[in-house]
């Protein structure tokens, strides 16, 4: 392991320099990419070196039980306690440093909310999970932005997709995608009986040119008139958007945005999406007889979790987590979730490298 770590103070004192590089600073892709690469490295090359400096402190304390003095002795056998404890700790933190990284960790995601089985009750719990999670990103200084909104007839939503933009965020929102189950007595309920309802969570990656292997030659563009929700404006001007990859045929479209430019935006977006999909997929198969990891799947139809309100409990039924905070939970205190998502995330990968 300490040759590994000093092949990455190695690595991350050269990207430090060619970070001081004009060339390298007129790049901004190139300097963001370079930069999020050196955070990444620091943040194991400052725990690799406390951690050589404590093996240095252990030959030490080695050396004074050595001694023939009892008292330096009981000194250095103290002092080695709690060496090698620290030791234990540090290794635990550089091995899930170094464990292998989803390629997608870093970016900006596009979600949506779509309310499932349940009627209006499940339009209502759509719209306190958009609330939930925007919650969630408060505490975090992420940023979003709504695409699209399709309002439920009795509050909540029928569907919403928006874009969050910060720091690492598909890395912790990853694990969301899926089926929420909600357990209560609806609003809509005259006898006070509790019914069970579910809204769906999608979280993809956001994408850009870069991560796809399509080029611009290769897309048609077409505009349209919208026609359905959105205004008078639909009927007046050609707003719809819709890109043609000619190579496959993939087609992706958009009339969701009031404006021919975010349409374009989320057009491209999704055609990003679909051929990132079907190259991923055909990755994926590959290393399917690898892991099939039950974290951050993605299938509408896994029912990841539920919220039970008589109980104040919430369930993850991929890790077999309860905690009775539901209260909490819904008003985005959701880090103690989504932390030991991670976790176990981390733990099936040290699995697979054993």
């Amino acid at each position: 392991m300490i040759d590994k770590l000093k092949q990455i103070e190695i690595k991350f004192h050269q990207i430090e320099e060619k970070l001081t590089d004009p060339e390298i600073i007129g790049d901004h892709k190139r300097y963001a990419d370079l930069n999020r690469e050196y955070k990444e490295l620091k943040e194991i090359v400052d725990i690799s070196r406390e951690y050589i400096n404590m093996l240095d402190s252990k030959e030490v304390a080695q050396q004074m039980i050595d001694d023939s003095d009892p008292e330096l002795k009981e000194m250095g056998e103290m002092e080695m306690e709690s060496i090698t404890e620290k030791l234990e700790e540090l290794e635990g933190e550089i091995k899930v440093l170094l464990l292998p990284k989803d390629p997608d960790d870093h970016k900006d995601v596009i979600m949506e909310i779509r309310s499932g089985a349940g009627g209006d009750e499940a339009s209502i719990f759509a719209g306190d999970l958009y609330r939930m999670y925007s919650k969630y990103f408060e505490t975090k200084g992420w940023k979003h932005e709504i695409l699209f909104v399709n309002e439920g007839t009795a509050g909540g939503y029928n569907k919403i997709e928006f874009e969050v933009s910060g720091e690492s965020i598909y890395g912790f929102l990853k694990f969301e995608s899926g089926a929420h189950r909600v357990q209560r007595v609806p609003k809509t309920e005259s006898q006070g009986r509790v019914h069970t309802s579910a809204a769906t969570v999608v979280v993809m990656p956001k994408l850009e040119m870069e991560d796809v292997d399509i080029k611009k030659s290769d897309l048609k563009v077409d505009t349209f008139r919208s026609s359905g929700a959105g205004g008078q404006h639909v009927n007046k001007t050609e707003s719809g958007v819709r890109f043609t990859h000619l190579p496959t045929g993939v087609v992706s479209e958009s009339t969701d945005g009031r404006s021919q430019i975010k349409n374009r935006e989320i057009a491209l977006q999704r055609l990003y999406q679909k051929i990132y999909e079907s190259q991923k997929q055909s990755y994926e198969s590959e290393q399917a007889a690898k892991r099939k990891s039950l974290v951050g799947s993605g299938d509408r139809s896994d029912k990841i979790r539920t919220y039970n309100y008589p109980q104040n409990r919430v369930t993850d039924h991929r890790i077999n987590l309860t905690l009775y905070s539901l209260d909490k939970i819904i008003e985005g205190d959701l880090d103690e979730v989504i932390e030991n998502l991670r976790i176990y995330e981390n733990t099936e990968k040290m699995k697979e490298l054993e």
